[in-house]
Formats: structure tokens, sequence, C-alpha cells
């Protein structure tokens, strides 16, 4: 699914291209960009989150891509192949897998469209275009978890969302924001369980609990936020995933 969504991203000019790919042996090769990263602040700044924004809908309007990224059925993975290695499941998952589905209904079914699902900042870099690298998690979702998931990890603002949903959409529309913001819930959600199962499958020297804390934190944070509340009781949250 990796090398399928960086070719695509490349044929679109929003990647690097991919010039060779091993799948038994587990090894992808992409060209080296000659760019430079984007600081947080500067992904604020209304020109470059155009460009971003531009980007990211380049990729959501291409060719549909192989895989499925659906980020109810990743944390529940996550939760079994944790389990599986014997890893103890924090006892915030409960609660926050009901305010999940209370999400999912809010927002009804949703189009799926070619998604990175990893927007970290560290992902981005700026060579006169902006390219986005590392597509591992890439999949067909809901382009409305990859607004939060760049939203979430850039620490944007209610206001900054608004710029990016008007860069990306033409327009700002109280339903998208609605919906980017209920997602930002999932992206803290995906990233925490991401952490609880990396403590028990990785080698790496690296605090993966803490990882997952953190996440759970600004997770538990977002929840208790009486706007989110209202947010998850909304009417538009239901149409959000129908704009063009």
């Amino acid at each position: 699914m990796e090398y399928a969504a960086g070719k695509r991203a490349f044929e679109v000019g929003v990647g690097p291209e991919v010039t060779a790919f091993a799948p038994d042996e587990g090894w992808l090769v992409a060209r080296f960009v000659e760019g430079r990263p984007i600081t947080l602040e500067e992904m604020r700044q209304p020109e470059t989150l155009g460009r971003v924004a531009g980007a990211l809908r380049k990729f959501h309007e291409a060719a549909p891509i192989p895989g499925r990224f659906d980020a109810w059925t990743v944390v529940d993975d996550y939760r079994a192949a944790a389990e599986a290695h014997q890893v103890a499941i924090p006892s915030q998952f409960t609660a926050a897998r009901e305010i999940a589905e209370r999400i999912r209904s809010a927002r009804g079914p949703q189009s799926l469209v070619p998604c990175h699902n990893d927007l970290l900042n560290a992902n981005f870099l700026d060579d006169g275009l902006v390219r986005i690298v590392d597509w591992e998690y890439a999949g067909m979702g809901d382009r409305f978890f990859d607004l939060a998931n760049f939203s979430v990890n850039h620490e944007f603002g209610v206001e900054d969302d608004r710029r990016l949903l008007g860069a990306y959409f033409g327009t700002e529309r109280e339903s998208d924001l609605t919906s980017l913001r209920l997602m930002r819930f999932m992206s803290d959600f995906r990233e925490a369980m991401w952490g609880v199962l990396q403590s028990g499958i990785s080698e790496l020297d690296f605090d993966f609990e803490g990882y997952a804390a953190k996440h759970f934190a600004r997770m538990e944070a977002t929840a208790s936020d009486p706007v989110f509340a209202a947010y998850l009781r909304g009417p538009s949250a239901g149409f959000a995933g129908t704009s063009p």
C-alpha cells in the first residue's frame, strides 16, 4: 500500500518519486527531495497553509489507492494486537471508544478518498512545492481524518482550523469545522493506541508509554471541552463528509 500511495502522490505532484520497491525484502526507495522543513509557525501563515491545503486536496482527489484506513477499526486492531502481546490496555480506552462511536453516529457515512493518515510536521518538505513523505499508513479513508490529523499535529486552534478549511474548500462552513474538530479526537485516540501497541512490540529505545499517555491526555482534554460536546450534539455533524 505504501508503494502504491507513494506512486500516486508523485503522479499528482505532492510526493517524491518512488524509484524502487522490493516487497519480499520489505524496502522502498524514494528520490531524495532537496527541500527544507516547514516550521509549526510557518504552517499557520496564509500562503503556506494555502499550499498545504492544495497539496492535501490534490491527493484526496487522486485516483483510488489500495488499502482502507478506518480510525475506529484501527484503534480496535491496535487494542487486539496489544493484548496479544500481554500489554495492559489503559483505563481510558473504554470511555474513549464510547465517544468514538458517538462521533461516528453524529457524522454518519463518509465518502472515501486517498488519505495519508500520518501528517506529522516531519512529513512535510518545501522544495518550492509542498512535498509530503512517509506514506506507510496511507489508504482510502475520511478526508476529515487527514485534515484533523494535520490540525492537531500542528497545534492549531479553532481560527487556524477555519483558515485551513477555507483554503481547502474555498469557503468556510460550520459543518466542516464540526467534522474536523470531532476528528481531532480520533486522531489522538489512534496515536495513543499506536503508542500502547508499540510499547509491547517495538525494540526501539523510546518511551512509548509516555507517548501514549500524552495523546490520551490531549484526547481527554478535547473531550472535556464544552464546545466539543456541542459538536457531538450538533445536527450539522452528519453532513460535513459530503463536502466537495
